[in-house]
């Protein structure tokens, strides 16, 4: 059996909020959701077979300040790992920078990984984001500032894929 493991940046709370409703409906034991400004030094990201790695975007486009630390071990961390990417991003304030830290995210786990959990672009409000792969975003992107009302439903729709992909 998987063990699923869920590492976030969060530094208003909006990304730690999603991460703990993501990880409700997967079933992910609150043990296994981790701040990655804590995480990082232990080494946890190898404890898991299944990785979902959340991260807030700052200014135009930055990773939340945790990650930082994180970034040069991730690309040995998720090696031959299935890994999902969601983030936190406000699309009135930086449409053309909407959840550009899942981008990054993606960037240093797309040669080691097995990303999952794409999503359709359809229903958003943004000019431009790091997190397009393919006309796609590279993860679950949510705007708790201006779509609150669709986040609930979002995560829904993803962790429902994500139950497929990981079956």
């Amino acid at each position: 059996m998987s063990k699923t493991g869920i590492f976030y940046g969060s530094s208003t709370g909006n990304t730690e909020s999603v991460a703990k409703r993501i990880a409700a409906k997967l079933g992910v034991a609150s043990g296994d959701i981790h701040d990655i400004g804590v995480a990082a030094s232990t080494g946890k990201l190898r404890d898991y077979d299944i990785l979902l790695l959340g991260s807030s975007t700052w200014g135009i486009g930055d990773l939340q300040d945790d990650w930082e630390g994180a970034l040069n071990s991730l690309p040995a961390a998720v090696a031959g790992k299935k890994v999902a990417l969601f983030g936190c991003g406000d699309s009135a304030s930086y449409p053309d920078s909407f959840c550009s830290a899942v981008g990054k995210l993606y960037a240093a786990v797309k040669d080691h990984a097995t990303v999952v959990g794409f999503t359709d672009t359809a229903g958003y409000a943004f000019d431009g984001s790091e997190a397009l792969v393919d006309d796609r975003f590279a993860g679950l992107l949510i705007d708790e500032d201006n779509e609150s009302n669709l986040t609930e439903q979002r995560i829904e729709q993803w962790t429902e894929q994500l139950g497929k992909t990981n079956s």
